[in-house]
């Protein structure tokens, strides 16, 4: 790393953060920027020993990966005029250095860039030579998670009841799926041949698995990727089998596939009390209610004359937590969503979640509403903030997770959740879901497990999502002179007054520019080109460090919107968790310190391959090392009564509550949320009373023979026509459109033609 730096050290370099100017000395560490503001001399009023205090200096740390976008502006060396440099935070702390030595400011620039993302390979990261202090290594990190101690906490152990599920170890080498965890918890009905075949019909092998099992209804949460239907329409018998499997395993050891005559339709006793507020309805939105009413009342058709299996009734639920539109396009390229017809034991609602392209330029439009922090103390435009959509992708998010967590814990059904490849939308909702329906989720150990379970070892690419080695298209040079302001000769002395000040009246130009892909397009992420031939050839021929380059277009916030849905969930339920708003905040931080190993690579795999758990530190010793500090000090203790109200197992957010997470922003709440909200209500339209479901995050649902919603091809059935059209013109009212008639014929002038067509490019 040191041979990155082509400098080390550089004095009185004046730095404009905040709206302040201050001078420093600048540090170059092979892992840290690091601003030294020397003490204010001590005042004499003051007693020895608290002069001696208040001489510290003052140190800011700036972790090289922390890095989202730098600019260098070089200035002439005989202009007077001082070169800048401004950097952008991951943190979204904003920063801009003046140098007033020409050749010493480039050498700072390229030495950060050098440092920053020419480093070739994720073990040349910070995390690799990071000895972290006494209190941490006390505690070990790496073993909050045991994968067979959590499944035996849901009640599932070889060696337990038999609760409809067992661990397969079809995966223990990672050769079925290499994405996914070395331990799978299956339906106990089905074998291991079942599981081999159902995985050639499952994108990337990502099969159906448990995540969640409740621990009152026996009721459950799997996850998966996309089905390879194709426009063929391709099915597996397999594959089949193992969904119905899974929304029919139940408590009693001795069931089969299909219960016995004498078995009961009712739920069972453990499932009798209430699940959640003792009048759900009573604090459902109007958007919940019809989206709850839009899936129980899809007809269903009945396979036998044998009763079900308790929690396979109507209401079990494939989500697809795409577009509709989305998932039709997949099908060009041989993937796509299930074909009904061959799953008629559930109903499968489509959400709409819009794909990493989407959220990443979401993200850019935020930070063009903040990116001036640096300059000026002035709030952020609101009105840039509200055309971001971000608060509207939050709020879609929690729709959704509430969906799933009703259908689960209020309707006792089984729900399967995908996208494409399952390993973002689907671990987004996963989680929240489980948050919502579970309270060991909300405790700090609880979270610890589940970021473990449904995101690293389910996969989720955290290296290719969060981009740690950075890229060179995130650092640029502009040559013109401090926005463009003529150079006199023979003006003005030094330069030095010029140069802040034109710093301060130019540098909105340094971000003007966007830094999101041009080709954000309908796409989904997870179609990765590695897939096609082409890019398999081309793929041999990689390095290493190819290999491991940060893709832009592959890098998403799809983390960071989990922690903001669970910030939402702590702002709306402050008693509810034992962490606190910091703990998720630097939960984020050290997402893209590198400081640790926790998240490095895409997934459990690759970190085993690479033995981080030997070679660095675990993010978890330091929360756990500092707990106090991350603690809720109004955490009611995780206490459960069901008829209690405020103490329910169950938690369902208030979607019109969503609101801006300021504090992630490094902005006042003032500034972000205001005292009124004007402008988000506007691009976000009514959010209570007359919110209709168009607004809702459900944008389709499907079943063997009925479908209502945008881009769905079955028509709907003529029982209860009233109800039925009524909840089909609002999810309409989403503007999607319907992609194709009956006939099979393009309908005319098709708002999502040129969506579909860039999706299957």
């Amino acid at each position: 790393m040191a041979d990155k730096l082509r400098i080390t050290k550089v004095e009185q370099v004046q730095v404009l953060a905040g709206g302040e100017i201050s001078s420093v000395t600048l540090h170059l560490t092979p892992h840290h920027l690091i601003l030294v503001k020397a003490a204010a001399p001590p005042s004499p009023q003051h007693s020895p020993k608290k002069a001696a205090t208040k001489s510290r200096p003052q140190e800011s740390w700036i972790a090289y990966p922390m890095i989202a976008f730098c600019t260098f502006r070089p200035t002439p060396h005989a202009s007077g005029l001082w070169s800048s440099i401004r950097i952008r935070g991951r943190d979204f702390k904003f920063v801009t250095l003046n140098i007033e030595d020409s050749k010493k400011a480039k050498d700072v620039y390229e030495s950060i860039k050098g440092a920053t993302c020419r480093l070739g390979s994720v073990e040349k990261l910070h995390a690799f030579v990071y000895d972290p202090p006494p209190p941490e290594k006390k505690i070990s990190g790496w073993e909050i998670y045991d994968a067979k101690a959590e499944w035996k906490r849901q009640g599932i152990s070889d060696k337990g009841v038999d609760r409809g599920w067992r661990i397969s170890k079809i995966n223990v080498d990672y050769g079925f799926s290499p994405t996914y965890p070395a331990l799978l918890p299956v339906p106990s009905s089905i074998s291991d041949n079942t599981l081999n075949y159902a995985g050639r019909y499952r994108s990337r092998a990502r099969i159906p698995a448990l995540t969640y099992l409740h621990p009152v209804n026996n009721c459950s949460i799997t996850r998966s990727s996309q089905p390879l239907a194709g426009l063929r329409g391709n099915r597996s018998i397999q594959d089949e089998k193992l969904v119905s499997a899974c929304f029919s395993a139940s408590a009693q050891p001795d069931d089969s596939e299909y219960p016995s005559s004498t078995q009961s339709r009712a739920s069972p006793t453990s499932s009798q009390p209430d699940l959640g507020l003792a009048s759900p309805e009573g604090e459902l939105s109007e958007t919940e209610r019809l989206e709850d009413e839009l899936i129980s009342s899809s007809t269903m058709e009945v396979l036998s004359d044998k009763p079900h299996v308790y929690g396979a009734q109507q209401h079990n639920l494939i989500v697809d937590a795409r577009p509709t539109v989305n998932a039709l396009a997949m099908q060009a390229v041989g993937l796509g969503s299930e074909n009904m017809d061959h799953y008629k034991f559930a109903t499968k609602a489509y959400l709409g979640i819009d794909n990493i392209h989407v959220m990443r330029d979401s993200l850019s439009k935020v930070v063009e509403a903040i990116k001036d922090s640096d300059i000026s103390k002035l709030p952020p435009n609101r009105e840039q903030l509200a055309k971001s959509g971000w608060i509207k992708h939050i709020t879609g998010l929690l729709d959704g997770a509430a969906l799933i967590a009703r259908q689960v814990g209020i309707q006792h059904s089984h729900v399967l959740i995908h996208c494409s490849d399952g390993w973002d939308r689907t671990s987004q909702l996963s989680a929240l879901s489980q948050i919502l329906l579970d309270p060991y989720y909300r405790t700090i150990e609880g979270f610890i497990v589940l970021v473990e379970k449904d995101w690293l070892a389910y996969g989720h690419m955290f290296q290719h999502r969060s981009g740690f080695l950075n890229s060179e298209k995130w650092f640029s040079v502009q040559n013109d002179a401090l926005a463009g302001s003529a150079i006199q000769p023979g003006g003005n002395g030094d330069g030095r007054g010029d140069a802040i000040e034109n710093a301060l009246l130019s540098a909105k130009r340094f971000f003007n520019k966007s830094n999101q892909s041009q080709d954000a397009i309908e796409s989904d992420s997870e179609l990765a080109y590695e897939d096609s031939p082409k890019a398999k050839k081309s793929a041999t021929k990689d390095t290493q460090a190819e290999k491991e380059a940060t893709k832009p277009k592959e890098t998403s916030p799809v983390f960071h919107q989990f922690l903001d849905a669970t910030y939402q969930l702590l702002y709306q339920f402050p008693t509810r968790f034992e962490f606190n708003e910091r703990f998720l905040r630097r939960l984020l931080y050290h997402l893209y310190s590198c400081q640790y190993g926790t998240f490095l690579y895409n997934n459990e795999k690759s970190r085993l391959d690479a033995r981080v758990q030997e070679r660095t530190a675990s993010v978890w010793s330091y929360f756990l090392s500092r707990r106090a500090e991350f603690t809720n000090k109004d955490w009611d203790g995780g206490e459960i009564d069901d008829h209690f109200k405020g103490k329910e197992r169950l938690m369902l957010p208030r979607l019109d509550k969503t609101r801006w997470w300021s504090e992630v922003f490094n902005r006042s709440d003032l500034d972000m949320n205001g005292p009124t909200n004007t402008a988000t209500d506007r691009y976000l339209g009514p959010r209570e009373d007359s919110l209709r479901v168009g607004h809702g995050v459900l944008t389709g649902v499907e079943t063997a023979h009925t479908a209502a919603g945008a881009g769905t091809t079955r028509q709907v059935s003529n029982e209860n026509p009233g109800r039925i059209a009524s909840l089909r013109e609002g999810i309409a009212g989403l503007g999607i459109g319907i992609g194709r008639g009956n006939s099979g014929t393009k309908s005319p002038n098709n708002p999502t033609k040129e969506a579909m067509a860039v999706e299957m490019q």
